[in-house]
């Protein structure tokens, strides 16, 4: 019976590790959509079940989680390895990228064939106008309005290296990608990094200086993948393999960002035309949101009742130590100067992506308010009514049911309110870390200056707000004497 299980389990082995999906990501901008979709249409014709985290927000995020296993493929650019990554001071050959992070379990596949450098864009009419033809005629022009994408503004073969290069002298601003372009054809800015297969060059009128002195290394896309993916799966994503060059790159991109297509059919039409079927199966409008907003009821939800927990407990133990109350409040108070984005990329390493990290950080937001307002509340019942509780014999466990608790409740009720709607909306951003909700059309809306997707997730959050605070004032009618509600106040 023993050998008969054992043989059993050895036949249905390879079932079992077939049926464990691959999670495909992409980072948070149009290309890396395309090419991460594509990747995953392209696994699954092949037979292979696929798990989509697209959208995470940028390079480390997407990195980290490869390497702490929790995604398998996203789709790098060797110049953003080598330089951004791995920090090396020279621009590293594909062999050489592979020997670096094959310690790390990790591997290139064979490129798609374009190389999406980095590049300076001027409006061309500008351009022309003040004879900016290169790097170096930028870099000896003040007074123009330069504002780069936050990661390019950060990376050593972004604007740090550059400056040094080139001697650019002034500081830009930070802006998203997505809104530069537009920013360009407003004219509230004169220069923008871009990605030299942007279809905006094309729509927006833009010249891309030259870069006279070659800083920009060469970016060509890659499948990154854990070495451990299946060989079969590696076989399958070899079909990629030099079939796209720096024009069919740009021209699928245009027909994103102004020929109405989506980043699925996008992908398709890509495989399709390079001897590829694939199937989209995509969920309807109504079924999106229900899931988006069902995720990111969860969300909220665990963090804000771990938060209420703990925070009012945590209040409750200190608040008779004012050193110790005040470090509390202090310690939850710190928490909040950590840009959210931020929180969100140190939760990583600790947890992975998806659900669990966001939580833990929409946890470490929420407690402020609770803590606050439970200390603060506490701290100053009215000193005659402490002074009679204890004459009248209550012990302290009496005294914080009867006495404390009763009349701090209103402001402990205002600081789970609070904690409600920052929750809610701090929530949108999860998606960059592949946890869902509304921020997931918030953030593929941004990437393509959708308004209307952008829409599609703010009103549901909007409206959850609204409702949030709409049931909180009920549960304060049910629990507080009207002579001591917040909201009567």
């Amino acid at each position: 019976m023993t050998r008969l299980a054992a043989i059993v389990v050895l036949a249905l082995c390879p079932v079992l590790i077939s049926a464990e999906p691959i999670v495909v990501a992409s980072k948070n901008f149009n290309e890396s959509y395309i090419l991460g979709e594509a990747v995953a249409q392209l696994l699954e014709s092949g037979g292979f079940e696929v798990e989509r985290r697209m959208g995470l927000g940028g390079t480390l995020i997407c990195y980290e989680a490869l390497v702490a296993g929790e995604i398998d493929i996203y789709v790098e650019y060797t110049g953003t390895l080598s330089q951004a990554i791995l920090k090396s001071d020279s621009q590293l050959g594909f062999e050489d990228l592979n020997a670096a992070i094959a310690p790390l379990g990790l591997q290139l596949l064979p490129p798609f064939g374009f190389n999406n450098t980095y590049a300076l864009a001027v409006p061309r009419a500008l351009a022309e106008d003040l004879a900016l033809n290169t790097i170096s005629d930028l870099a000896a022009r003040s007074g123009l309005k330069v504002a780069v994408s936050h990661e390019f503004l950060e990376r050593e073969d972004g604007w740090p290296g550059l400056s040094r290069v080139y001697g650019f002298e002034r500081v830009p601003q930070g802006i998203e990608h997505a809104l530069a372009y537009q920013a360009l054809a407003d004219g509230a800015i004169h220069v923008t990094d871009a990605y030299s297969t942007d279809g905006e060059l094309t729509r927006y009128d833009l010249r891309v200086v030259t870069d006279d002195r070659d800083f920009f290394p060469k970016y060509l896309a890659v499948p990154l993948v854990r070495a451990d993916l299946p060989a079969s799966a590696k076989a399958r994503l070899g079909l990629v393999a030099n079939t796209l060059d720096d024009a069919g790159m740009q021209a699928i991109n245009a027909s994103v960002m102004f020929g109405g297509a989506d980043f699925e059919e996008a992908a398709a039409g890509y495989l399709d035309g390079i001897g590829v079927e694939s199937e989209t199966a995509r969920s309807g409008f109504w079924e999106q949101l229900r899931r988006n907003t069902a995720r990111h009821i969860l969300l909220t939800a665990i963090a804000l009742a771990a938060a209420t927990c703990v925070g009012i407990a945590l209040g409750l133990i200190v608040f008779r130590t004012g050193w110790l109350s005040r470090a509390v409040v202090y310690m939850t108070g710190l928490m909040q100067t950590i840009p959210s984005i931020a929180l969100l990329a140190l939760m990583i390493p600790l947890f992975g992506i998806g659900v669990v990290p966001a939580i833990a950080a929409l946890f470490l937001y929420s407690l402020l308010p609770v803590v606050r307002n439970t200390v603060t509340a506490l701290v100053t019942v009215d000193p005659i009514l402490r002074r009679v509780s204890r004459a009248m014999g209550l012990t302290r466990g009496q005294e914080l049911r009867h006495v404390f608790v009763p009349l701090s409740m209103p402001s402990m009720l205002a600081g789970i309110r609070t904690a409600a709607v920052i929750c809610i909306g701090t929530a949108t951003l999860a998606a960059f870390i592949g946890a869902g909700g509304l921020g997931d059309p918030i953030v593929t809306g941004l990437s393509l200056n959708d308004t209307g997707l952008i829409m599609q997730g703010a009103v549901p959050a909007a409206l959850l707000a609204v409702a949030t605070e709409l049931m909180f004032e009920g549960i304060e009618r049910a629990l507080v004497p009207k002579h001591l509600r917040t909201s009567e106040a």
